[in-house]
């Protein structure tokens, strides 16, 4: 079911957005002003907003511009709802980066158009986990398998994050959901700065991502990773937690232990010492070199420089 926001401070005018939409079968949400919003937009995962320009406290223009300034919502639909005759409002949303816009009052029949349209729109350019908005695993599998029949040199680091079932459990989803996004951001914050325009970030799924890069790239850019994902991680936790540096959960006897802080794993898979001819081998390769990083105990990546294949 697809779930869409109205941001509107007008109650009759959400209650008639509710309405329509609801006979649809879409699940709705209600905000009724741009600081409830946002708070909603990052903490749930929506298909659509609704946003009306004219809101309290922050305007529709400002809430739109700061979710398409986020990397990992620029891709989530707008739809700006502005007043009868209101050009100026209409050119500042699009300008803002909506991706349409109604004018009120508007016809039921019109507005269900123009969402399906814009839903058909996104869903047809982005193939994505729903979570962060990354390329998921068709779009993962496809860059893997292109980079392997072009027979170019890459590195591909599978990303995984450690003791994430027991903060979950602990901590509860959304807190686990938000862990999920900040990582994928430290991916893409950190592939900009220190990779090439060319280089790939997937989520895999749940806390598993991937990203491909070059050999020469590929180790300093891991570090950088888990140097800024070590010095955010004591902040998922509350001030007790950290403190003290672990959180207490039971192991699969049911038997109380001390967890440590989250941590981050990666395993560097590269065609350098080796024949890759297949997606397959690049997972099966990755899921070892993970399991080896785990080891250690602490954020840490390992890099593949066995000589096989050639």
């Amino acid at each position: 079911m697809m779930k869409i926001l109205i941001v509107d401070d007008n109650e009759d005018i959400r209650d008639v957005l509710k309405l329509t939409l609801l006979e649809e079968a879409y699940e709705v949400s209600e905000a009724v002003d741009g600081e409830e919003a946002l708070h909603m937009i990052n903490s749930k995962n929506f298909d659509l907003i609704l946003l009306d320009y004219k809101i309290p406290k922050i305007d529709g223009r400002e809430v739109c511009r700061r979710v398409k300034n986020d990397i990992l919502l620029q891709h989530l639909p707008i739809i700006m709802v502005t007043g009868k005759g209101d050009t100026e409002d209409k050119v500042g949303g699009l300008d803002a980066g909506a991706d349409d816009y109604v004018v009120k009052p508007f016809e039921p029949k019109e507005l269900l158009a123009r969402i399906r349209m814009v839903l058909r729109r996104t869903q047809r350019d982005l193939e994505a986990n729903p979570l962060t908005r990354l390329p998921g695993n068709v779009s993962i599998i496809n860059e893997l398998t292109k980079r392997i029949e072009k027979k170019a040199s890459f590195a591909s680091c599978y990303i995984d994050l450690d003791k994430f079932k027991a903060y979950n459990d602990t901590y509860g989803f959304e807190h686990g959901d938000e862990v999920i996004r900040e990582t994928a951001r430290i991916l893409i914050r950190n592939v900009q700065q220190q990779g090439k325009s060319d280089d790939f970030i997937g989520h895999i799924g749940g806390d598993d991502f991937i990203v491909v890069t070059t050999p020469e790239l590929c180790e300093n850019l891991c570090q950088k990773i888990i140097d800024e994902f070590d010095q955010k991680s004591p902040f998922f936790y509350n001030e007790t937690d950290r403190k003290q540096g672990y959180i207490l959960g039971h192991d699969r006897q049911g038997n109380a232990q001390k967890i440590s802080l989250l941590t981050i794993s990666i395993g560097i898979v590269t065609n350098e010492t080796r024949t890759i001819d297949h997606v397959a081998q690049v997972g099966e390769i990755g899921a070892e070199l993970k399991s080896y990083a785990k080891q250690v105990q602490k954020s840490n990546y390992v890099k593949d420089k066995r000589k096989m294949g050639v």
